[in-house]
């Protein structure tokens, strides 16, 4: 998909004419989300239990919350844009999407650049900036999620290899070793062709071969399937969907993982609600920081059932 000089190329906030370029690549982010199943599906179910739980009001709706929560997700930056009434009243908030959001040398500045000389400036103060703290740089945040990306490539790779391998016709492979002097050259280029052809959308068909006076071990068949079955393809999958649950620190029973011991994972109930309050409200608490900029109780949580406790609310 990517190679890591794309996205972890991680030198320093590089100024602009008018802004700073985040330290890791927008895009790399953006298309390292959908590399893996267990990459991007701890990341939606924490998405769905904040929108589950979130209050729509007349200032934020549920689908820019959500986007305000998904981009804060991936990203490690998250915005929400001020619109205010004749009277400086506040009116609605909307999230632009982080991933072409950029940060104006000036304070308070932020610019919208989707592309090569297309750039639009926000009014000063209009932008929230909701960030994870980076310990290099304090312009950007950074995705907290960073050391299993190679894991979440790692596991794309396995699977484009082992898909292209069936598309191929690889698994079916083998090779044919012939030295039956019986045989003669007509009989082993039809053989030849008939073995090309079954190669992508025409293999698994049988192939039929008549020696006669031939010799045993005369014609001997080497499967190639053998040798592609010791990739470590499982091994692979399985240590590197650990590494990335380890990451976003989500049990494997709330993500569809399914256990490969009699046992199972335990009691989903229990689980459940150690990651709310482990990793969910402490969400809670860093999305209502727009709260204290706006000194308005824009985002607040509903308490819904199986233990998701919504944090206190601050005082204005």
């Amino acid at each position: 998909m990517l190679d890591k000089r794309e996205i972890l190329n991680y030198i320093e906030c590089v100024p602009m004419s008018r802004w700073y370029e985040p330290p890791i690549s927008p895009e790399g982010l953006a298309r390292s989300f959908r590399s893996s199943v267990h990459h991007a599906s701890p990341l939606l179910l924490k998405r769905n239990l904040l929108v589950r739980a979130f209050q729509a009001n007349p200032w934020l709706s549920k689908q820019e919350f959500s986007t305000y929560v998904l981009n804060y997700m991936i990203f490690g930056n998250s915005y929400l844009q001020r619109f205010d009434n004749r009277l400086g009243d506040l009116l609605r908030l909307e999230a632009p999407l982080s991933k072409y959001m950029r940060r104006g040398q000036d304070k308070d500045r932020y610019w919208w650049v989707p592309g090569y000389n297309k750039e639009v400036e926000f009014a000063k103060g209009a932008i929230f900036h909701l960030m994870e703290p980076d310990i290099n740089q304090d312009l950007y945040g950074v995705p907290e999620y960073i050391p299993a990306l190679n894991s979440a490539w790692l596991n794309e790779d396995s699977t484009l290899f082992r898909r292209k391998y069936y598309r191929n016709g690889s698994h079916a492979g083998f090779i044919l070793y012939m030295t039956d002097a019986a045989q003669n050259q007509g009989d082993v280029d039809a053989l030849r062709e008939a073995l090309k052809s079954a190669k992508g959308p025409g293999n698994f068909r049988n192939l039929f071969m008549y020696s006669p006076n031939g010799k045993k071990d005369g014609i001997q068949i080497i499967p190639v399937s053998e040798v592609a079955a010791k990739d470590e393809f499982f091994n692979i999958k399985n240590i590197t969907r650990d590494d990335q649950l380890a990451m976003h620190r989500t049990p494997p029973q709330l993500v569809g993982v399914v256990p490969s011991n009699s046992g199972g994972f335990g009691d989903i109930e229990k689980a459940f609600g150690v990651f709310t309050m482990a990793e969910i409200e402490p969400l809670m608490e860093r999305l209502m920081e727009v709260n204290d900029w706006l000194g308005v109780p824009v985002i607040q949580f509903k308490t819904p059932s199986l233990g998701l406790q919504a944090p206190p609310t601050r005082p204005m």
